[in-house]
This record gives C-alpha cells, sequence and structure tokens, in this order.
C-alpha cells in the first residue's frame, strides 16, 4: 500500500552533536591553506606538510630537532634555566606558567649539541607556541651559551628561528638580547666557526632584525612570513597596497635577503650537504 512505501523509504539524518564527539579530538587535520582534511598520522608522516598543496605546518622546537639531529643523538643545555619576573609585569608569570604546561618547555627555545648525518653541531630551535616565540633573556641568554660552546669546540651553529619579536615584559632586558646574541655570533665568526640559519613560519621583530639575518647561510622554508615590522603596520605606514607574496620566504629571496628555499622534506638533506662542503668534522669530536 502507499502507506508502506513511505514507511520503508529511508532518508538521510544530521549527526547529533554526541556522534560528533565520537570522533577522537586531534584525529583529523585540515589544511589551513587548500582545506584538505588528513589524518594526523598521515600528515606526521609527512613531516606536517599538506600532501595536497604544501603547506608546512608550524613546528614545536622538539620537532624540528626531532627531523634534523641523527636520532638520540641530542644532548640539551640549560634545561634548568627559566624566565623570572623582573620588572613586575601584570600576570607575566601566569603567562609563563600556561606556555610551560601547554607546551611542556622551560621557554621558547631549545638548545644542545647533536650530530646530523655523522656531523657534529651546535643547534637551536625555537618554538612560536611558547609565547609567540618572544625573544625573552633566557631565550638570548641560551642561544648565547650555545654559540660560545660552539665556538669553544669549533663546531658549526644551527638555528632555527621563529618569532613575533621581543618579548615586552621584559621590555630592555629582552631587546639587549639581540646585541648579545649578534656579538656571540661574530666572535664564532672571527674563530672561523659556520653558522646556518634557518627562517620558519614566522620570524619577525628583534630575531629577524638580529642573529636569524646573521648566517654565512641563509635558509628558508616555503612561504614562511619573515621581515622587521608586519605586512599592516607596513601599509598603514606608507600608504601603498603591497605585492601578495610580500614578506614570504619566495619575496625575500627574489630580493636578496637568504640563499634558498628549501622545502622541510629536503632540509636535513641539504644541511647533510652544507656541512660536508664546509669541512664539518665526522663524530670524531671529543665536544661535550
Amino acid at each position: 500500500m502507499l502507506k508502506d512505501l513511505f514507511q520503508k523509504r529511508k532518508y538521510a539524518t544530521i549527526p547529533s552533536e554526541r556522534t560528533k564527539r565520537e570522533i577522537p579530538e586531534g584525529l583529523m587535520n585540515k589544511c589551513p591553506k587548500c582545506g584538505t582534511i588528513q589524518t594526523s598520522k598521515e600528515l606526521e608522516k609527512n613531516l606536517k606538510v599538506c600532501t595536497a598543496c604544501g603547506y608546512h605546518y608550524r613546528l614545536s622546537a622538539s620537532e624540528r630537532i626531532q627531523i634534523t639531529l641523527d636520532e638520540g643523538e641530542f644532548v640539551e643545555f640549560d634545561a634548568d634555566m627559566i624566565s623570572e619576573d623582573p620588572l613586575q609585569f601584570p600576570d607575566y608569570v601566569d603567562k609563563l606558567d600556561k606556555a610551560k604546561n601547554a607546551t611542556k618547555l622551560q621557554d621558547a627555545i631549545l638548545t644542545g649539541h647533536g650530530t646530523i648525518g655523522g656531523h657534529p653541531v651546535v643547534v637551536a630551535a625555537m618554538s612560536f607556541d611558547f609565547m609567540g616565540g618572544s625573544l625573552g633573556s633566557v631565550v638570548g641568554e641560551r642561544i648565547t651559551r650555545a654559540i660560545e660552546y660552539a665556538t669553544e669546540h669549533k663546531l658549526p651553529v644551527l638555528i632555527y628561528s621563529t618569532s613575533g619579536g621581543a618579548r615586552m615584559q621584559e621590555s630592555i632586558l629582552s631587546l639587549m638580547q639581540m646585541a648579545k646574541t649578534s656579538a656571540a655570533l661574530s666572535k664564532h665568526s672571527e674563530a672561523g666557526g659556520l653558522f646556518i640559519s634557518i627562517i620558519t613560519d614566522p620570524t619577525f621583530g628583534g630575531v629577524s632584525a638580529s642573529f636569524a639575518m646573521l648566517g654565512d647561510i641563509i635558509l628558508a622554508e616555503p612561504a614562511a612570513p619573515f621581515g622587521f615590522t608586519g605586512r599592516r603596520v607596513i601599509e598603514q605606514t606608507i600608504k601603498q597596497k603591497l605585492p601578495d607574496n610580500f614578506q614570504t620566504s619566495e619575496f625575500n629571496l627574489e630580493h636578496g635577503q637568504l640563499d634558498k628555499v628549501v622545502s622541510r622534506k629536503d632540509m636535513r638533506p641539504t644541511l647533510i650537504k652544507l656541512l660536508e662542503m664546509h669541512g664539518a668534522k665526522e663524530e670524531t669530536t671529543n665536544a661535550g
């Protein structure tokens, strides 16, 4: 009968909130550039680069260390060094505690020594997820000590930069890190040491105005924005519309600000080749 036909027909239903919650959080990722949905496992296997459009997701400092150095070859420097609140800046201590809990880092950087393809190096990797990768006194001190260690042991220095700029909660104590890190790099260069700087998304402010742009070789990941100040501030100042690709790695390469744009999957092989070309020693050093 006509009544039975309607009873047997099935209609699509909208998933309930309960059904949606059954999908484990963090299992899937949607590319912010092309919208492609990928599993977290697939994305991690591809070094957190979108398989559809090549968009490079941001990495934490620990992830940088993990995909760059030989397995099990990282010895961290100054792991117990933490930021204080010298200016008694409102809510600064709370923000530091939240950042530590969220990232499992003591500050916006990891430093240490290890090997890349058997070549001993000193490496520093910044983390944007810790207060925007801001350059504070601890970040500057750890970088400076790492450079000094490299100079003493005649090792190359590798720094992954990502930062929104100086840490305003530390005022002049933050700004002075620009000069301190630059001075350490100058001594490293005078001693014949190699410094490879790698720009990642994003790198601005005091970091770009100091050690990030002082590399003997400056590399950058694709489409990584970097410069001293942001696009919006520049446009408001000069009253002009800037090119769509302004401040990207590709734009800066075209204008002579870096040596090469290197995709993440090619970064480690590129670093090994550069170390070989510059006479980096195999793991026979007694540095440590």
